[in-house]
């Protein structure tokens, strides 16, 4: 048991009394009867034997009208408190961050995530008590001196109950016993989630917490139902907070940052975070997203959670199998209000590592389709049959249910990644958002027409390198006559017409809302990759500033075509495109700008439990 301010035990749950209770405190409510009006239940010092105790006083209540309080005066936070749905049902949250910043960061893979406000049992200060949902059962004064009871649940190992006591929590025993003098006064309690869903065959995220009083042979039980928030992930259109990059000290790590910084000026946001790393891909290994519970006055309390990629760099190894870089979502970006998860099938031995980098991890914003609505969006992944990421990761992800994911063909290319073929922006349609999606059709077009117009001899990718020895510069010509880039992006646009196909089909976009962009393909030994930079493979800083690749366009009359292309395709939708330099340490690497940043961003104002999933 560990004492605790008061204030602290508000975490904006009020149990309301009869005559209100004074903002910031937990008071006890006023004994009630049976239609819970204030009123005191009959008199009574015992209980026949059988039936029901005398006057029905055994009353548990929670948040069940999403409100923020927990209220005996409000009949809306006890109706339907058996059942959970899109109108009612109470939230905990999985109590994962580390509030007190306690926990070890240089310890291996496979301890990092047993370090968290639910790992042990007490509350670990103020602001972890704040991250506890609430519960209270009834005052019964007039209950007989045979009375007993308890509180239990019906998924002990996923969840643990606090009973708070003035300035203190204690955890409630294993067999839940309540003193018949508690049972009298009244209890007031606090739940925390131990985890997230993980797997639905194990836990479908959802307790019963049970009251039972005991007394003279009779019995009596109320339940609450209550459900662990879901894990949520950010949709371009929520604008970015924070936005991360590696701390890569080469010349093409300096420019890249450098535009960075510029672009974030424009857009009115930070410049972007360094994460001291030599992993350059940091959109790969870590993903940003969050829970939430009902707070006070149509607030969300919410709980940051960045989750570590399922990528292994030692396949092999029993303590430290993955990509050391997604250590951060522990070492940096782990404490108060902020949690840090992993989740892999260590059986994997690194199998199709690439498609667990989170460059194949985006979110469709949100849509409605027939009777179907994600008003937080739906996870987009690349998988197939037989090319897939780790399966233990994506049934943690559709166990969360919010956000069901949709999954494309991305085995044709190299790296895998939904972002290198598609993104999304904001848009004046009535969704609200365009499909940027590569053409790479439209860029043979254009080339074709500049060298048409006589503009063949211009040259493109002009002092850049494929390597230290190998110049990438070529005429518009060249790129034409190249039949391995003509053939590889004849075969890309199949292929991204086979992705559009099924995005069409769950989103009901239509053609006039994507948004086609320019650039070519080329074969490598294992699939496809962008011969141009990928300009869909871009940072969305602000809902109207966008940063993509420089596309290192052939000039015509001092005009990057390819640059002129994608903001005059963009400028309908009020975006402004930013370019950065990331040739050296991204493209001719096989990625691009999304590829090398990240982001957290703004909670939508959309709650997720009013979604019904």
């Amino acid at each position: 048991m560990k004492r605790m301010p008061r204030l602290a035990l508000a975490a904006g749950f009020l149990v309301a009394a009869c005559g209100g209770a004074d903002a910031g405190e937990i008071s006890d409510p006023t004994p009630a009867g049976p239609g819970g009006s204030g009123s005191a239940p009959p008199s009574s010092t015992s209980t026949p034997p059988g039936g029901e105790l005398p006057g029905s006083p055994v009353d548990l209540r929670a948040d069940t009208n999403r409100d923020g309080v927990v209220s005996f005066e409000d009949p809306t936070d006890d109706d339907g408190e058996d059942t959970w749905d899109a109108k009612h049902g109470a939230i905990f949250l999985a109590n994962l961050d580390d509030d007190e910043v306690k926990c070890p960061t240089n310890v291996d893979d496979v301890d990092f995530p047993k370090c968290n406000d639910a790992a042990d049992d007490v509350v670990n200060g103020e602001d972890d008590a704040r991250d506890l949902a609430r519960l209270a059962t009834r005052p019964w004064p007039e209950a007989p001196a045979d009375t007993t009871g308890s509180i239990t649940t019906s998924a002990a190992d996923h969840v643990r109950l606090f009973k708070v006591r003035g300035e203190s929590f204690e955890v409630l025993g294993e067999d839940g016993a309540l003193s018949g003098d508690e049972i009298r006064a009244g209890v007031h309690l606090a739940i925390e989630g131990r985890d997230i869903v993980r797997d639905l065959a194990k836990w479908d995220g959802f307790v019963d917490v049970v009251f039972t009083v005991r007394s003279g042979g009779a019995s009596e039980s109320d339940t609450v139902k209550m459900r662990v928030a879901p894990l949520i992930t950010a949709h371009h259109l929520s604008p970015a907070e924070t936005t991360y990059v590696s701390l890569v000290n080469t010349a093409g790590g300096v420019a890249t940052r450098t535009d960075l910084a510029t672009a974030a000026t424009a857009a009115g946001v930070p410049a972007p975070q360094t994460i001291a790393t030599q992993d350059q891909w940091t959109q790969d290994f870590f993903e940003t997203g969050y829970m939430s519970m009902p707070g006070p006055n149509g607030t969300q309390h919410v709980m940051r959670v960045n989750i570590r990629s399922a990528n292994m760099s030692s396949p092999q190894s029993t303590r430290n199998p993955l990509r050391r870089a997604g250590r951060v979502v522990f070492t940096h970006l782990r404490g108060k209000d902020s949690a840090g998860i992993q989740e892999y099938d260590p059986s994997r031995f690194g199998r199709f590592d690439t498609l667990n980098s989170f460059g194949n991890f985006e979110t469709i914003p949100p849509y409605t389709r027939g009777g179907e609505s994600f008003p937080l969006g739906r996870i987009l992944r690349g998988s197939t049959p037989s090319y897939f990421p780790d399966k233990a990761f994506g049934r943690m992800m559709e166990a969360q249910k919010v956000q069901e994911p949709l999954y494309v063909d991305t085995s044709w290319l190299i790296v895998g990644h939904v972002d290198e073929t598609i993104s999304f922006v904001k848009s004046p349609s009535p969704r609200g958002w365009a499909l940027l999606v590569n053409d790479p059709a439209a860029a043979r077009e254009m080339l074709q027409a500049q060298a048409d117009a006589g503009y063949g001899d211009t040259p493109m990718f002009v002092g850049k390198l494929w390597s230290t020895t190998r110049s990438a510069q070529v005429t518009i010509n060249q790129v034409l006559a190249n039949t391995e880039v003509m053939q590889a992006s004849a075969e890309a646009a199949a292929e991204i017409d086979g992705q559009l196909t099924v995005i069409k089909a769950a989103t009901g976009i239509s053609d006039d809302e994507i948004i086609r962009v320019p650039f070519l393909w080329e074969a490598r030994s294992s699939g496809l990759v962008a011969y141009q930079p990928g300009l869909v493979n871009g940072l969305y800083l602000a809902p109207d500033h966008f940063v993509a690749p420089n596309p290192h366009g052939p000039q015509i009359e001092g005009v990057d075509i390819f640059k002129a292309a994608m903001q005059e395709r963009l400028a309908p939708t009020g975006v402004t495109v930013h370019f950065a330099e990331d040739w050296d340490l991204y493209h001719r690497n096989l990625g691009e700008v999304h590829c090398g940043t990240n982001a957290t961003r703004a909670v939508p104002a959309a709650k997720w439990w009013e979604s019904g999933r």
